[in-house]
């Protein structure tokens, strides 16, 4: 029989052999995942057996690591926002500096009613957190990418919102006959040139679509903030995520 202590270890040798940083923690949680366990459950029983289904399982999910899928993806889940997203290779990984964008807007709009739109939805995590805590909101979000609407879809449905949410497969330069209290947007904002540079985990697997702004990283980022000027209500927020060293340019454009 296998020891958990063993496997861990097994799973955190053959990673950090392909120069994986995470390769202890990343072992820790594909053995955690595969034993519906928590991680600290799991560490405090590490001279337990393993079944061999288990053990199959784990090196199943342990060779998808290897080849630099990322854990999210694996799992199919990944928490933003204290709750728990569905996501897939078909949606952005959401990422913690996001949470920001929802910390902010949901401050500001602290007691108020606002009708959003999220603008390259993704996910649906930022629109679906801002909704979970202010239960007066409502809001629409799109993306020109089907797959990534199921996604957020899904997410929707698990957290029962469908009556206070809608997404719709448009560019924001189709949105007519709409005013907006808040526009919110993680558009893609990484230079075509910047593309090469990202880690093989982000590169590889995650849509680039998502993630690519054109030459200087703005392309989408001036489309929004143009948009804006004709559907968002007067004193209106427009809140974006944008690339670090980018604000000054998107100063000027604002």
């Amino acid at each position: 029989m296998t020891h958990i202590s063993e496997l861990i270890n097994f799973g955190s040798k053959s990673l950090k052999e392909k120069l994986i940083s995470s390769h202890r923690l990343d072992s820790e949680l594909i053995l955690s995942n595969v034993l519906k366990k928590s991680r600290e459950n799991m560490l405090i029983s590490l001279d337990k057996n393993i079944s061999e289904e288990s053990v199959f399982i784990f090196n199943k999910l342990l060779k998808r690591r290897i080849k630099r899928e990322p854990i999210a993806y694996i799992f199919k889940e990944k928490e933003f926002w204290s709750n728990k997203f569905f996501i897939n290779s078909d949606a952005l990984i959401p990422r913690p500096e996001t949470e920001l964008l929802v910390e902010k807007t949901l401050k500001h709009f602290k007691g108020k009613k606002p009708f959003i739109l999220d603008a390259g939805t993704g996910s649906g995590c930022i629109l679906l957190s801002f909704l979970k805590e202010n239960k007066d909101s409502k809001g629409i979000g799109i993306d020109i990418s089907r797959k990534a609407l199921y996604v957020a879809r899904k997410n929707s449905r698990d957290f029962n919102l469908t009556s206070r949410s809608k997404f719709y497969n448009k560019c924001i330069s189709q949105i007519y006959n709409y005013r907006f209290d808040l526009i919110i947007s993680n558009p893609p904002y990484i230079t075509s040139s910047e593309m090469n540079n990202l880690s093989e985990d982000i590169r590889r697997y995650e849509p680039r679509i998502a993630l690519e702004g054109g030459n200087d990283g703005l392309d989408v980022i001036k489309k929004v903030i143009y948009k804006s000027t004709s559907i968002l209500k007067k004193k209106g927020m427009l809140a974006l995520e944008v690339g670090n060293g980018q604000y000054r340019k998107v100063l000027k454009i604002l």
